[in-house]
C-alpha cells in the first residue's frame, strides 16, 4: 500500500463528513483544512471579499467579513463572469423533514438572499421532498406537506418574488428537469458519490440514485 493512500485512509477514519453526518473520532474537533483539501475548495481571503464589495458596490455580508463562510468552490470564476457581463443564477434547496426551519437551516438562505440582492440575479430553490421519503420513515403525502410548510419559512426570508422560483421534486421532476438529471448522472462516478455521500452496501438504490436529482 502506498504511504499516501494510508494517510488518506487514516484521515477519513479520523473524521466523517457527509450531507447527513459530521463526526470526529473520540469526540475530537473537525479539521477544516483537511476538508478544504478533500473537497477541492479554496479559502475565502480578504482580497476576494474586497472584490465582492467592489463589484456589488456594497459591504460584503457579515458571514464573509467575519469568516463564518471561509471556503468556496469556483466563486472567483463566477465573479469573473459577472465582471464580463455574463449572466448567472443562484441555486439552493432544502430537504423538508420537519415542520419549520431552525437557525442552522436559515443561515444559507440568509446568505443566499444577500447574494440575490447584491448581484440582482434569479434564484431557484429546490425542495427535495422525494429525498426525505427515501431517507426517512415518512409517507409521500407527509413529505409533500412538510415541503409546503418549509416553503412558508423560506418565503419569509424576503427573496425577490419576481426573480425566485420555488419547487418540490414530487410535483416538478420530468421534462427538461429529467434531461439535466441524466446529464449530471453521466458525469459523476460511483466512487465520487461514495466519497461525498458515504454510501455503503447496506443503502438501498433509491439513496444511490438520488444525488443527480439534487
Amino acid at each position: 500500500m502506498e504511504p499516501s493512500q494510508t494517510t488518506n485512509e487514516q484521515q477519513e477514519e479520523e473524521q466523517l463528513v457527509t450531507p447527513w453526518e459530521v463526526s470526529a473520532r473520540d469526540g475530537g474537533k473537525i479539521d477544516y483544512d483537511k476538508l478544504i483539501d478533500r473537497f477541492g475548495c479554496q479559502r475565502i481571503d480578504q482580497s476576494l471579499v474586497q472584490r465582492v464589495e467592489r463589484l456589488t458596490s456594497q459591504p460584503a455580508h457579515v458571514f464573509l467579513r467575519r469568516n463564518v463562510f471561509f471556503a468556496h468552490r469556483d466563486f472567483a470564476e463566477v465573479l469573473d463572469a459577472y465582471e464580463k457581463g455574463d449572466k448567472f443564477y443562484l441555486y439552493t434547496g432544502r430537504g423538508p423533514s420537519s415542520e419549520a426551519l431552525h437557525l442552522g437551516h436559515l443561515i444559507p438562505f440568509m446568505f443566499t438572499k444577500y447574494l440575490q440582492d447584491a448581484f440582482k440575479v434569479p434564484l431557484v430553490i429546490q425542495l427535495t421532498d422525494d429525498e426525505k421519503f427515501l431517507w426517512k420513515n415518512l409517507t409521500i403525502e407527509e413529505c409533500q406537506r412538510l415541503a409546503r410548510e418549509n416553503a412558508k419559512d423560506i418565503i419569509a426570508c424576503g427573496f425577490d418574488i419576481s426573480k425566485t422560483f420555488i419547487f418540490n421534486d414530487f410535483d416538478y421532476v420530468g421534462g427538461a428537469f429529467y434531461r439535466n438529471m441524466v446529464q449530471v448522472a453521466k458525469r459523476v462516478t460511483y466512487n465520487q458519490a461514495v466519497g461525498i455521500f458515504g454510501f455503503t452496501g447496506e443503502d438501498h438504490i433509491g439513496k444511490v440514485s438520488f444525488p443527480p436529482v439534487q
